[in-house]
């Protein structure tokens, strides 16, 4: 395992987090791939990469919207500003230094078509996230307008979905009101670009703090993690899209018969190497660019 002499704050299911001193962190991205809350076996080649660049793409393209956290992603910067601790040289293009946030404890989902979570909530009670939505939806519609749909933030277990109302309760009026203006106006942004290259961003998580008392942008942004991306041109209503995301991980996993409890069952290659193929086609289609350009890649 690879290590560094600086303080962990945090091991998530993908990502590491290290106190770098200076209210900043070290945010690492493994090639680890997690459905259902439960981390997988095996890792996913070039995954890590894939989160890291994706996420300093759109950090970029939305510093008009809000502000990020974002100080470093060349590994010389890195290193540079973390004085004696040594930087892993495999840590490349995997790693980013940024401004440590006071988070909010609130997931801000934004959807803008009907799928996932949603969907089997609006299939048994009509609502999305207790929110009343029109009769006579199916798999993949569009709505009618993007939606903000916030959910909390589970230490352990799962997230639970909750409506505009509970997150006043958790983060207060003026502050939920700012999360839901901003995240609106960040998937518009990004659901533009991604129709653009011929891909439907259905939904998408974003995660806000506080800096210097300044709502800003953490965390990953419109990865194949925290998104749903599917191919304009495939996409029936009723039928589930084919995916550039983890959604096909899913479904094959509850073909499996697993319960979504750990142990998970092993991934084989096949999966594998195509959940990664996915994974840097939707990086490299949405931002024009080739991973093999981005640092650390294989010489």
């Amino acid at each position: 395992m690879t290590t560094i002499d600086l303080p962990k704050v945090l091991s998530g299911k993908v990502r590491e987090l290290y106190d770098a001193g200076e209210d900043r962190l070290l945010m690492v991205a493994s090639d680890r791939v997690s459905a259902f809350d439960v981390i997988m076996g095996e890792p996913i080649a070039s995954k890590g990469r894939v989160l890291t660049a994706m996420t300093v793409f759109w950090c970029r393209e939305m510093s008009d919207v809000v502000p990020g956290t974002l100080l470093a992603d060349d590994p010389r910067e890195i290193e540079g500003a973390l004085g004696d601790a040594r930087f892993p040289p495999e840590w490349a293009g995997r790693a980013v230094l940024v401004r440590r946030a006071e988070m909010l404890p609130i997931e801000c989902i934004v959807r803008g078509y009907l799928a996932g979570q949603a969907h089997q909530e609006y299939e048994k009670s009509g609502t999305v996230h207790g929110t009343p939505m029109p009769a006579g939806l199916k798999l993949a519609d569009r709505l009618a307008e993007p939606i903000f749909t916030p959910s909390t933030k589970a230490e352990e277990g799962h997230d639970v979905n909750i409506d505009f109302a509970q997150a006043v309760d958790l983060v207060g009026a003026e502050t939920a009101t700012a999360a839901r203006d901003i995240c609106l106006e960040l998937y518009a942004r990004a659901a533009a670009r991604a129709a653009d290259v011929g891909f439907i961003l259905a939904d998408t998580k974003f995660e806000l703090g506080y800096v210097d008392g300044v709502l800003s942008l953490c965390d990953e942004i419109c990865t194949p993690d925290s998104s749903r991306l599917w191919p304009a041109d495939q996409v029936v209503p009723g039928h589930t899209p084919p995916a550039f995301d983890k959604q096909p991980l899913r479904d094959w996993l509850d073909a499996q018969g697993w319960d979504r409890t750990p142990p998970p069952p092993p991934l084989p290659a096949n999966v594998r190497d195509a959940l990664s193929a996915r994974y840097v086609a939707a990086y490299e289609r949405v931002t024009g660019l080739s991973l093999d350009d981005w640092y650390g890649a294989a010489s």
